[in-house]
């Protein structure tokens, strides 16, 4: 009886019942398009972040970074260890190698330039892998340099060749101050070693590296009589956002409990992974560029604050919207909820009536709201990444409970107005 009590409900009043499923469907849709969008901005937002370069410096044991002053570059106790360059694919032989997506060796060295007529001037160099192929067990076609750490650099000319000892690349501001163009050549020298080498690149927006020549790591390494070594390598790693447990660890990962060490361990943290490249690769210190990563846990955090809260709002407004046609629906149907009352329904039963009613607009305009917002999540997608993500099908469930969640406590509205009306009165058309 209760059953065709439902199935009377839903076929009357049709107006009502297609605002309220456009009601459901409208804030099941912000719903599944916020989650698609929630659910695959962190790995996106960090593959935008990675173009900008490393999140982890890779260098021996005890050493420092080197600094640029002016025209002089200061690499302390460089001169004291250096890496074995056969070993750098160990980097990426790691428990979380699908998450390095590209890493590069550095060998830096101060040199003294010199262009055909002119006189020698001192310069940074930079010598590193462009586009060279690891040659990997498990992935023989990974090419990984410059090419992939940096691919916002602009390129004016060419790239210049891995294991070349005759050309190189140079900052745009270098070249402005120098007059450099591609094909120029220079003559470069560094202790007793020197060499002519040939423009090929100018590389704009490259931050640090403007002001210096970038060479192969092949000419880095014959200048310096430093052969397969180098001083430190930039891995590009994608992460997820920083929690309390990987915080916890960067302070004193000994104070982690065994369970706590598992989970932080088997977790994509940027310190986790730099914590296995220092356990794999023996003799060095990965370094997290914390700054760096911690941007990246902040933008991804707020961005997911941001989707919960119109989520949240959607919910209100959802539910104040079917609780209002619901109490509508009340009046409408006053005679027959005394008529129900008289036969003796209980309360709790009109209010099922009518909540299964709302539940069953609801689960179809979930389901509509669901496809719709996917749709929508992926237009916004294509026109911020250009490429669409995948369906978050975990968003169905949750628009089918959200839904729910809204037929539920809009109902709960009508148990006032129910309760306080009187069977005979509105029988005898009082």
């Amino acid at each position: 009886m209760n059953i065709r009590f439902i199935i009377a409900s839903l076929t009357g009043n049709r107006f009502q019942k297609a605002l309220m499923l456009l009601t459901f469907i409208l804030s099941t849709m912000l719903l599944s398009a916020m989650l698609n969008i929630t659910l695959g901005i962190g790995n996106e937002v960090a593959k935008e972040l990675r173009s900008f370069g490393s999140n982890i410096v890779v260098l021996p044991k005890g050493a420092s970074l080197s600094i640029e002053v002016g025209d002089t570059l200061y690499t302390p106790l460089a001169a004291q260890s250096f890496l074995d360059e056969s070993k750098l694919k160990t980097i990426k032989e790691i428990f979380w190698r699908n998450s390095i997506i590209a890493l590069a060796p550095f060998l830096e060295l101060a040199t003294k330039a010199t262009t055909q007529g002119g006189a020698p001037f001192d310069v940074a160099l930079s010598g590193s892998y462009f586009d060279k192929n690891l040659d990997l067990q498990d992935e023989p076609d990974f090419r990984t340099g410059l090419k992939s750490l940096y691919p916002l650099w602009q390129i004016a000319g060419q790239w210049a060749l891995d294991d070349s000892l005759d050309s190189i690349m140079v900052g745009s501001e270098l070249a402005k101050a120098r007059n450099l163009e591609v094909g120029d050549s220079l003559f470069l020298s560094h202790n007793e070693r020197a060499r002519e080498v040939r423009i090929v690149g100018i590389v704009a927006h490259s931050g640090a590296f403007e002001n210096r020549i970038i060479a192969p790591l092949a000419l880095a390494q014959w200048l310096a009589n430093k052969p397969n070594q180098f001083y430190k390598a930039e891995v590009s790693a994608l992460t997820i956002p920083e929690n309390a447990l990987s915080q916890k660890a960067r302070s004193n990962i000994d104070s982690l409990s065994q369970v706590e060490f598992d989970s932080w361990y088997c977790s994509a943290f940027v310190s986790s992974i730099a914590y296995q490249i220092e356990e794999d690769f023996k003799g060095t210190s990965a370094k997290p560029q914390l700054s760096i990563s911690d941007a990246e846990s902040t933008i991804v955090k707020k961005i997911q604050s941001l989707m919960a809260l119109a989520s949240l709002i959607a919910l209100l407004a959802a539910t104040a919207s079917i609780a209002s046609l619901l109490v509508g629906e009340t009046q409408r149907r006053r005679a027959e909820i005394a008529l129900h009352k008289v036969l003796g329904a209980s309360l709790m039963q009109i209010y099922l009536l009518f909540a299964c009613e709302a539940l069953f607009v609801g689960m179809l305009g979930a389901s509509i709201g669901f496809l719709v917002g996917q749709g929508i999540g992926e237009g916004i997608a294509w026109l911020i990444f250009g490429h669409f993500l995948p369906l978050s099908w975990i968003a169905l469930p949750l628009c089918l409970a959200f839904s729910a969640l809204i037929a539920l406590f809009a109902s709960l509205f009508l148990v006032g107005a129910i309760a306080d009306l009187p069977p005979a009165q509105v029988l005898y058309g009082r």
